[in-house]
C-alpha cells in the first residue's frame, strides 16, 4: 500500500488463501456455542464455468479426490447466473473432512490455472428453529462474511453481525458489509443436515 493510499484510507483488498479454510472448524464449534447453529455436513465451491480441456480436467480431479473418500459425495449444479456449484457432503456432518474436501476442489482448480474463476466457497449451518446459515468465503477479497436466509428472499441482518462479533477473532471477517451478498437457496444451503442426498 502506497503513502497516499495509506493517506486517503484506502487500503488493498486481502488476497485469497486456500488456507484459510482451515480455520473453519474450531469456528464452528464456536458458532454453535454461541448461536446454536450446527453443521450440515454441506458445503459448495462456486466458480465461473469456461470450455476446454483442461478446465474439465480440473473439475473430473476435483471429483475423483472426493469420490477417494467413503464418507464423501459431490454434485454439479448450475445456478442460472453463469456459476456452477460443486455441492460437496460429508454423510457425518464432519466439518474437517468436508473442509479438506473443499479444498482439494479448490486446488484442483487453482492447479490448473482457473483461480480467477472461482468466486466463493460456503460451507453451510442449521438452527433448531429452521434457519440456515452460510459461511462464505470470498476469493477475491480473502474474506469471510455470514449469510443468514431466515425465508424466503429475507436474511437476518443482526444475527449476522452477531456472527461477525463472534467468529472475528477466528476468520479473516470482509469489513464492508456492502460485500455481502445474498446467496438466496444457494444450492446445497437445503440440503437434509448430515445426511445429504449426494451422489457422486
Amino acid at each position: 500500500m502506497g503513502f497516499f493510499d495509506a493517506l486517503l484510507g484506502r487500503t488493498k483488498p486481502k488476497r485469497a488463501n486456500l488456507d484459510d479454510l482451515f480455520a473453519l472448524p474450531p469456528a464452528a464449534l464456536t458458532l454453535q456455542a454461541a448461536t446454536g447453529f450446527t453443521p450440515t455436513g454441506v458445503g459448495a465451491v462456486a466458480f465461473r464455468q469456461v470450455e476446454g480441456a483442461a478446465f474439465q480436467s480440473a473439475e473430473s480431479e476435483s471429483v475423483a479426490l472426493i469420490g477417494s473418500d467413503p464418507a464423501a459425495s459431490v454434485r454439479q449444479e448450475n445456478d442460472g447466473f453463469g456459476f456452477t456449484w460443486q455441492v460437496v457432503a460429508d454423510e457425518n456432518a464432519e466439518v474437517v473432512n468436508l473442509v479438506t474436501n473443499i479444498h482439494a476442489v479448490n486446488s484442483a482448480l487453482v492447479s490448473q490455472g482457473f483461480d480467477t474463476m472461482l468466486l466463493c466457497t460456503t460451507v453451510y449451518f442449521v438452527h433448531p428453529d429452521g434457519r440456515r446459515m452460510a459461511l462464505v468465503y470470498q476469493y477475491k477479497r480473502g474474506t469471510f462474511y455470514p449469510f443468514v436466509q431466515s425465508g424466503p428472499k429475507q436474511r437476518d441482518n443482526p444475527l449476522e453481525i452477531q456472527v461477525k462479533g463472534v467468529l472475528s477473532g477466528e476468520l479473516p471477517f470482509e469489513e464492508d458489509t456492502s460485500n455481502w451478498s445474498a446467496l438466496w437457496d444457494a444450492p446445497g444451503m437445503n440440503d437434509t443436515p448430515g445426511a445429504p442426498e449426494l451422489s457422486t
